[in-house]
């Protein structure tokens, strides 16, 4: 305990985060900060559904049906129709047989990542026995989310970091590792949250093919961004594989709360047997579960959101590209602007936040050293104003940035 408490002493002195304020309304993208409004572009509530009017009916209707929350395992008396239609929908949307459901994004990855290469000793409690042992190795893009890396660890296997999206290096390391008869298990974000790049996803396709391997998708940034209809980065590649798991997130862009993975129907079974995060954990509450299911109906029947979310995008770069900024990525709706030095970065954002504009400032170990930068998130309720403003904002300091940087 004397660690933690010198860390806590420390803590007194050197505030982590001294700028941090708390907010009495969630972004949509505006919210209310002592008093006055801020406008978010860090908000990861892509296509502002948080407080869409139909996923809110929806969430206060299934928060009289079924109460505020579950309080049981589903395997031990807690299961609801409502868990299944949704796991059914979201199952769909990915093109897959089924979807299990998470309490969250971060437990989908702890959860499955630490227990499918372990997925035979496990069932061994319920009985079954296997006919051959297998070793599996974990192959991990090296700016995967900390989620997957902590699940990856938890597994006890073998881990590999390849660099990131350099799919050569992935290559010769599944090359190498072929030699050593373990089964691979490729993992890769589908959008990298601080980066704003995709993953080369046709890529990692054939090579998890051509080598047996599972490949693991991460798509929380991707759902409801990605693709025709909203699908993530095998829509938006047109990729369809036995081999490719799809976890998403139900707390970005579809606006509530929860995780999942969806897979080929068998796969979901061993992982409902096997996963404890499942087994041994409350899903969302009901209310969240009917929200979300609302949520998917309007990522269906309004495209428009997705489509405001795009435009914004594409004209947030246009209005930037005039003030000399270099952007981390132009992919996606996540545009990060690289800064450099983390103390730049912080007072590049202390700066926009005195203008009412709420911008992350990234660094170490977010962001490699010196490549800190402010990571702008677009959003389908941000209006042109609000847009201009920003830009206004950042080129006023790329005008001061001597002092700045």
């Amino acid at each position: 305990m004397h660690d933690l408490r010198d860390i806590a002493d420390w803590l007194k002195q050197h505030p982590v985060h001294p700028d941090r304020q708390l907010h009495s309304t969630l972004p949509d993208p505006v919210f209310i900060a002592n008093g006055e409004p801020v406008v978010s572009f860090s908000s990861n509530n892509y296509l502002a559904l948080a407080s869409h009017p139909r996923v809110a009916a929806a969430a206060r209707d299934g928060l009289e049906r079924h109460g505020v929350g579950n309080c049981e395992s589903r395997l031990q008396g807690g299961d609801l129709e409502i868990y299944r239609e949704l796991e059914a929908r979201l199952a769909a949307l990915q093109h897959k047989g089924d979807a299990v459901l998470f309490a969250s994004g971060y437990m989908a990855n702890l959860g499955v990542l630490s227990s499918i290469v372990k997925a035979a000793t496990l069932a061994r409690l319920h009985g079954y026995r296997a006919r051959k042992r297998h070793k599996y190795a974990y192959y991990s893009d090296e700016c995967n989310h900390v989620s997957i890396r902590e699940g990856i660890q938890l597994s006890g296997a073998l881990r590999y970091n390849y660099r990131h999206g350099d799919m050569d290096h992935l290559a010769s390391l599944l090359k190498a590792g072929a030699e050593e008869g373990a089964t691979p298990v490729i993992v890769s974000d589908g959008v990298f949250g601080m980066e704003g790049t995709i993953a080369p996803l046709p890529a990692l396709v054939e090579l998890a093919e051509r080598h047996g391997a599972l490949l693991y998708l991460d798509d929380a940034h991707a759902t409801g961004v990605l693709g025709a209809h909203g699908g993530g980065t095998a829509e938006h590649f047109g990729c369809r594989s036995p081999c490719l798991m799809q976890m998403g997130t139900l707390g970005k862009a579809l606006g509530a709360s929860g995780g999942f993975v969806a897979v080929e129907r068998e796969m979901a079974d061993v992982i409902r047997l096997t996963s404890a995060a499942y087994g041994y954990s409350c899903p969302p509450p009901p209310g969240q579960a009917a929200a979300l299911l609302a949520a998917l109906d309007v990522l269906e029947q309004e495209p428009q959101r997705r489509q405001r979310l795009w435009d914004n995008q594409r004209y947030f770069i246009e209005r930037m590209a005039p003030l000399g900024y270099t952007f981390v990525s132009t992919q996606t709706p996540i545009l990060p602007v690289l800064v450099g030095e983390a103390e730049a970065c912080q007072r590049y954002a202390i700066a926009l936040r005195k203008e009412g504009i709420q911008v992350e400032a990234v660094q170490f170990p977010a962001a490699p050293v010196g490549q800190a930068r402010l990571r702008f998130v677009m959003n389908a309720g941000h209006t042109g104003a609000q847009i201009d403003q920003v830009v206004r904002v950042m080129a006023q300091l790329a005008g001061r940035a001597s002092r700045l940087a």
